[in-house]
């Protein structure tokens, strides 16, 4: 067997397994694990991983796979506390289970359909993607935290792990190179890092040739390289907050797993970590809530491993991220989340620096500008949820995991969004098919932007915003007088002044997203009034002569999708929501415009989907805003405020 190369102390160190942190924090996973041993595994049958090929659902044998993981790693946990022969014996019937899997690729990624027409997976030629490398790392780890146990109760146990790892992960990651996720005729996204990260964990464990050994770590090291490389200047991530954590934090845990083989970060890596450090606490609405785009969530559904940011925000010296970060330690739900991964339950409990850190209230940050993807934030208080925050997005509609939402705006009143983006959808086969864009969350239609003459924005990279400036000059400025946020013009966040007087702007021209006849400009302008506690978003438009007067396929309307109860009423809509945690004597935000304008209109949109009424409850709601007559030219406004009082604690 190698030598152990993973962070963190294996079973034999009983001092560490038995301490009173560690002791506290498995509580709830001890009494878990002791109350499922002894009753039957979940199964991962072949009908439920036919059924993506099928009828498209992936949920129901992916949701097999995640609760045979979470129990797994329970049963790690407890044994690693206490390695008595029944918890140990667990663990191996766990591990055996995994290793006589067919196949450890989820069926949503799998090729064996388009090669070979299959339903079933082909055992001879193994896919390696997220799946696949989920599974060889929960084994490496496993067998570096158990080693010792498992040779003294199973032998062979680890044998057959270094057999099925070798031929599932290592060998075709090291002998097939032509990985589209390698960025090979694909641009670098997520899926790299998390990868290699799972990869490195395997090889550093389970490699026994010191020279393949050198060789995995080498490649991956020159992986998670490219990905540091692909990532903007300003740390921006067109994916959003929620695929951070699948992607920049994976490749972090994968630079901490780089460390452990004596490869560390070149100076220009380091810059892009600094920069993508900063991005979850950039985001950060108050609470759980955060500025979602793309597939993501604007309220996570799974503890995050916050020491990893804090970690990282330590050594590159941003104390604003390590306070963000540190202001999830102690909160309820412990401290790590035993569903997602072993990996990452075992690496939040053993990070020393972590555990010592004290609580600290999240910075709140008053002003952010990301180039490169074109999103800026603002907020009425810095450092404070009390009041409103606003989110603006340009760049393109053809991001990874994107949705249809060039000039799309995100409203929260003291903390909360009220103004929202509906996120991510449960995944099925045509989530990311040819269908894509007939998905309701996706279609422009159901985000914040307009419909013009009855076009929706349209699909892919070309259909941009152009123009997007961003300015805190105050009530006098002219509209173009901000500085030029093109991701040719600048490569640095901006953080803007902390002060909260003076009215912040940010301005974009929409019509590239359009395939509008005529149309010039529609230029949209969003600006927040901290002083009066006012967001007004305003679009004005230009046709040229050649356009139609007469909307052909339709009128313009305006779409805003609102979360909660909504009241509507002439020129004015009022909107409450207050999620369980979330005083009920909240604020309400109130929009108001023209009435003689437009005609509004409320669509009420069931969510029947689980992970989007996880976060919104029973419904969304669409106000409408109907144009009554078409003009070659002109200006629509909607203001946006609180209306009514009541305490609301700063987060």
């Amino acid at each position: 067997m190698t030598a152990a190369s993973l962070p963190a102390p294996d079973v034999t160190d009983r001092s560490f397994w038995v301490s009173g942190h560690v002791t506290e924090a498995l509580a709830p996973v001890l009494t878990a694990a002791d109350a499922e041993r002894g009753t039957p595994w979940p199964q991962t049958l072949a009908s439920q991983y036919a059924r993506f090929f099928r009828d498209g659902d992936r949920t129901v044998y992916e949701a097999q796979v995640a609760a045979r993981h979470s129990r797994l790693t329970r049963a790690t946990l407890a044994a690693l506390h206490d390695p008595r022969v029944d918890r140990i014996d667990e663990v191996v019937d766990g591990v055996l289970l995994l290793c006589e899997q067919s196949t450890w690729c989820w069926a949503a990624h799998d090729d064996t359909h388009d090669r070979f027409g299959r339903v079933t997976p082909t055992v001879t030629e193994p896919y390696l993607d997220l799946g696949a490398g989920e599974v060889a790392a929960q084994l490496a780890w496993i067998d570096h935290l158990l080693g010792p146990a498992l040779d003294d109760r199973a032998p062979g146990v680890r044998w057959r792990i270094r057999l099925e790892t070798q031929a599932r992960v290592l060998r075709p990651f090291s002998e097939r190179r032509d990985w589209w996720w390698l960025g090979v005729d694909h641009p670098i996204m997520n899926w790299s890092p998390w990868i290699q990260g799972n990869v490195l964990a395997a090889n550093l464990a389970l490699e026994e040739d010191p020279d393949r050994r050198r060789v995995v770590s080498a490649l991956v090291a020159e992986g998670i390289a490219a990905y540091w490389a692909s990532l903007p200047a300003d740390g921006g991530v067109d994916e959003g907050y929620h695929y951070w954590w699948q992607g920049a934090a994976r490749a972090l845990e994968a630079q901490d797993l780089l460390g452990c083989a004596g490869i560390e970060p070149e100076p220009e890596a380091l810059d892009r970590i600094r920069a993508t450090v900063a991005f979850p606490h950039s985001m950060h609405l108050g609470g759980d809530w955060y500025v979602n785009v793309a597939d993501g969530a604007a309220r996570p559904l799974a503890t995050w491993p916050w020491n990893v940011v804090h970690t990282w925000a330590l050594r590159v010296g941003d104390d604003e991220a390590a306070r963000h970060a540190a202001s999830y330690r102690g909160l309820p739900g412990g401290p790590f989340d035993e569903r997602d991964s072993l990996p990452r339950a075992v690496r939040t409990l053993s990070d020393t620096a972590w555990a010592g850190a004290p609580a600290t209230p999240s910075p709140l940050v008053g002003r952010v500008v990301l180039p490169s993807t074109g999103v800026a934030v603002a907020r009425t208080a810095p450092g404070s949820t009390r009041g409103l925050a606003v989110s603006v997005k340009g760049g393109h509609n053809g991001e990874n995991h994107n949705h249809v939402d060039v000039g799309s705006v995100i409203v929260a009143l003291d903390g909360v969004p009220h103004v929202v983006d509906a996120g991510k959808p449960t995944y099925r086969a045509g989530t990311f098919g040819p269908d894509r864009y007939e998905l309701w969350v996706v279609r422009g239609d159901w985000h914040n932007v307009p419909r013009i003459r009855g076009v929706e924005q349209a699909p892919g990279e070309q259909f941009a915003a152009r123009d997007f400036e961003v300015s805190d000059a105050g009530a006098g400025a002219e509209r173009r007088a901000g500085r030029s946020l093109s991701p040719d013009s600048a490569t640095k966040p901006t953080f803007g002044d902390e002060s909260p007087v003076g009215t912040w702007r940010a301005g974009l021209d929409l019509a590239g997203a359009y395939l509008v006849d005529g149309l010039e400009q529609w230029w949209r302008e969003v600006t927040l009034d901290p002083g009066a506690e006012v967001v007004t978003v305003e679009d004005s438009w230009t046709f040229s002569d050649a356009g139609s007067p007469v909307a052909t396929d339709g009128p313009t309307a305006w779409h805003w999708l609102l979360a909660g109860d909504v009241t509507l009423a002439p020129g004015r809509a009022v909107v409450r929501f207050t999620p369980d945690d979330t005083p009920r004597s909240a604020r309400a935000l109130a929009l108001t415009w023209d009435a003689e304008a437009v005609d509004a209109a409320l669509d009420v949109r069931e969510l029947d989907d689980p992970e989007l009424a996880a976060v919104w409850g029973e419904h969304l709601t669409r106000l409408r805003l109907t144009a009554r007559a078409e003009a070659q030219s002109g200006t629509f406004r909607v203001t946006m405020g609180p209306t009514g009082s009541g305490p609301q604690e700063d987060a």
